[in-house]
């Protein structure tokens, strides 16, 4: 999509459809929504009132100008109270006025409400219209792959020196994002871990970035046992993935951990078919730090950063592991097994040790670990563990501004003792409840001093139907918030 910035006046641009985005707050005097009522001879105020448009954020209203205007169409997208206005509600005003556009396809003009600092709507705005054209139709046919895309969309803005660069920021956040969203999307029988190597050394060679793969008895010699015994169950070979960027002024090194399981049947704690419906999509994290690179690159981040992901299938055959069999790290830490479904806190545990001996700054991993933080938080929320207080308040206010909802929860000690063994030093699995907790405290274990950030992303890894910025299907979450960390990191 060809994102343009214009100060053409509202009323003069030709377009197929103009959005103007409403507030609760302020509709009846919206100048915009004003002149272009005027323009259609009081049409479109009562239109308002007749289908009850009152602004709400899942509000839209679309009319034909029949030629008054040199817009074909207008649509008033309702973004709820002006008080509440952030860039992240220009980013779905955005999304949703270029997805009404895709049932006929061409060219929008967006009209945005003022919503904090420019530039960052700037951005937001170019995100929205990205991201409200992604559809993952590569295995549609016929009718049913719809060829009507908006192929321009005009960002009107009035007066922003920076707004280009801005502009620019938000189409490449928005393609990582899309990027996550492919592969999240793709049938587990395809996106292989040896496929997934593959994407890693397209972006490695498009962007400048330093890759090493690691197969099978590379990872053996590191010493990842509780990776290799996932593994082990599959036909389909491992890959641990090391892309890294390092700039020569960089300062700090971040280390990004992503949950790469391609495919995951529970292992011979075989998974019920409805919940193995969508376990395709359980490499969530691995997608998110490695496509985030690619704007890291673009950007030319002042800080140094590595995205690790331990690929691989947990499946139940012959030489699958098995429960109760005793596992040795690469840490050192030996694991008793009570559960092969718990397999992502076994590869992310290698990962995490492996990333440690890179002596970054700080760790943050990103998975989709436990059906039991969507328990406590929904299905739109991401979990956020941490062992410090600095680093999380840091993540969690690039989340914010990132339009990410996260959520803090505690790594309480009382829930260790869930993860004694008579037989090794810890167990895999606790108890039932306080699921999500003791899988962040066995992670916890593995971290050490190092500063670090959990983020379990089960719930918003996917939607269920499409909102705002969000397609249904893989949502590409966590992507805009490591670069918007990562970019306040290097500009520190």
């Amino acid at each position: 999509m060809e994102i343009l910035l214009t100060t053409t006046p509202p009323l003069e641009l030709a377009c197929d459809l103009l959005a103007i985005a409403c507030d609760e707050d302020t509709l009846a005097e919206n100048a915009h929504v004003t002149s272009v009522d005027h323009a259609l001879g009081g049409v479109l105020r009562r239109v308002i009132e007749e289908e009850r448009f009152r602004a709400k954020p899942t509000q839209s209203l679309m009319i034909h100008t029949h030629g008054r205007i040199p817009a074909s169409r207008v649509v008033l997208v309702g973004i709820g109270p002006r008080s509440t206005a952030r860039s992240p509600h220009l980013r779905s005003f955005a999304a949703r006025a270029v997805r009404a556009a895709g049932v006929f396809g061409g060219t929008v003009a967006l009209l945005p409400c003022p919503a904090g600092d420019p530039a960052a709507a700037v951005q937001a705005l170019a995100e929205g219209a990205v991201l409200g054209g992604y559809r993952f139709d590569k295995y549609l046919t016929g009718e049913k792959r719809n060829p009507r895309v908006v192929k321009k969309t005009h960002l009107l803005i009035g007066d922003a020196g920076n707004a280009p660069a801005a502009a620019k920021r938000g189409q490449r956040v928005a393609a990582a994002v899309s990027r996550a969203r492919d592969l999240v999307n793709e049938p587990a029988g395809v996106l292989t871990p040896a496929k997934l190597a593959e994407v890693a050394q397209e972006l490695a060679a498009k962007n400048d970035l330093n890759l090493a793969v690691l197969g099978p008895e590379e990872c053996r010699a590191q010493g990842m046992g509780l990776f290799l015994a996932v593994a082990q169950g599959s036909t389909e070979e491992p890959r641990f993935i090391h892309l890294s960027w390092k700039p020569a002024a960089a300062s700090k090194c971040i280390v990004l951990v992503g949950k790469g399981v391609t495919f995951d049947s529970g292992g011979l704690s075989l998974k019920p078919n409805d919940s193995m419906l969508d376990m395709k999509t359980d490499m969530a994290g691995a997608a998110a730090v490695l496509s985030v690179m690619e704007v890291v690159a673009q950007e030319n981040l002042s800080v140094e950063v590595h995205a690790l992901a331990a690929c691989t299938e947990n499946m139940p055959s012959g030489r699958a592991y098995k429960l109760g069999d005793v596992l040795h790290s690469k840490a050192g830490k030996t694991v008793e097994i009570n559960n092969t479904d718990a397999e992502g806190r076994l590869t992310l545990a290698d990962a995490i040790t492996y990333g440690r001996e890179l002596r970054p700054t700080a760790i943050i991993d990103f998975a989709t670990l436990t059906g039991a933080c969507m328990v406590a938080l929904g299905p739109e929320i991401a979990g956020v563990m941490s062992n410090d207080e600095t680093l999380s308040k840091e993540w969690m206010a690039a989340a914010l501004t990132a339009g990410e909802e996260m959520w803090p929860l505690p790594l309480p000690d009382s829930l260790v003792d869930q993860l004694k063994s008579d037989v090794a030093d810890m167990k895999n699995t606790g108890e039932r409840w306080g699921g999500a907790l003791t899988a962040g405290l066995f992670l916890k274990e593995f971290v050490g001093p190092t500063p670090w950030v959990h983020v379990d992303l089960a719930g918003p890894s996917t939607a269920s139907k499409e909102a705002g910025h969000l397609a249904k299907g893989g949502t590409g979450f966590a992507v805009a918030t490591i670069f918007e960390y990562l970019r306040r990191l290097g500009a520190a």
